[in-house]
């Protein structure tokens, strides 16, 4: 079975950092592809990052680019997401989602909520102005 536990949010000040982290189990990385998401009271689910499967390749939302950074562990199965400068606008319900990827060796990833099959249950990071 598919599980992702989010970790690591909570209250900061704008300026400040927070590393998230999705710890996974019950798939490999390299079948999987993984992203980050956000969604913020009122708003849709948003892609803020994700990986493909096969070499860790990442893309980012413009919003984050050069801020945040996306990385995983294969020896401890867990993603992360490093966040630096945070500012208000980042403030939201921060999800870890996987789905598999179409063939061995894809090089697939999406931002796509609609794409991903499972999920986690969020982690907050508000911050403050």
């Amino acid at each position: 079975e598919v599980q992702l536990v989010e970790s690591g949010g909570g209250l900061v000040q704008a300026g400040g950092s927070l590393r998230l982290s999705c710890a996974t189990s019950g798939f490999r990385f390299v079948d999987y592809y993984i992203g980050w998401f956000r969604q913020a009271p009122g708003e849709e689910r948003k892609g803020v990052a994700c990986m493909s499967a096969t070499d860790g390749t990442t893309y980012y939302a413009d919003s984050v680019k050069g801020r945040f950074t996306m990385s995983r562990d294969n020896g401890k199965n867990t993603v992360y997401l490093e966040m630096n400068r945070l500012k208000f606008e980042d403030t939201a319900l921060y999800y870890c989602a996987a789905a598999k990827a179409p063939y061995s060796g894809s090089y697939y990833y999406s931002m796509n909520a609609y794409e991903y099959d499972h999920w986690g249950r969020g982690t907050q990071v508000t911050v403050s102005s």
